[in-house]
């Protein structure tokens, strides 16, 4: 009897519910691949080599801080037996200061909330919002349900014909020829 009911029950759910299902929106799904949209685009390329640049020039003063302490080290270990103990000791605690100094350039530079991470950040926020809004307007535009990232790992397959990245990239492409 429970089982009769039960399906009973069961038929009674779905009859309700198929008027639902008939009147719900077509899904639509596309996807793109954010890394490649990233390369292709002109905007993305011209801040990796504005970024790179900066970068060579941090790198550059590590280097020179870098062998400025390498020599500190090697004139220590070559005069340590010439030397006073006033003058070693005066000579160790400037080595020290400078490796203090060292690793706050490091710190205040290449940690993950340095000077080159905010960089990194301010010059790609701006391409990433560009590329938002393009998604978005795209998505609107053609009734897309929902864009997946296929950079970010979540797609294991998809239909070329669900690819929108060449899309997404002429888009940005024809925005920034409107700009210029």
């Amino acid at each position: 009897m429970k089982r009769i009911s039960a399906i009973v029950l069961a038929s009674f759910v779905a009859a309700q519910l198929a008027p639902v299902a008939l009147r719900a929106e077509e899904i639509k799904i596309g996807y793109i691949d954010t890394v490649k949209i990233f390369a292709e685009y002109k905007e993305t390329v011209d801040a990796e080599a504005i970024y790179k640049k900066e970068v060579d020039a941090w790198k550059k003063k590590q280097t020179d801080l870098e062998t400025e302490l390498a020599r500190l080290r090697e004139e220590i270990q070559s005069q340590s037996l010439m030397l006073s103990e006033e003058k070693l000791a005066e000579k160790k605690q400037t080595f020290d200061r400078k490796m203090q100094d060292y690793q706050k350039y490091m710190s205040e530079t290449f940690s993950d909330d340095g000077l080159a991470a905010k960089r990194n950040r301010e010059l790609t926020a701006p391409i990433v919002e560009k590329i938002n809004g393009v998604i978005a307007k795209l998505a609107e535009d053609e009734g897309y349900t929902i864009i997946f990232d296929a950079a970010q790992g979540n797609i294991v397959y998809g239909k070329k014909a669900l690819d929108l990245t060449e899309r997404v990239t002429e888009l940005l492409d024809q925005k920034m020829q409107k700009a210029q």
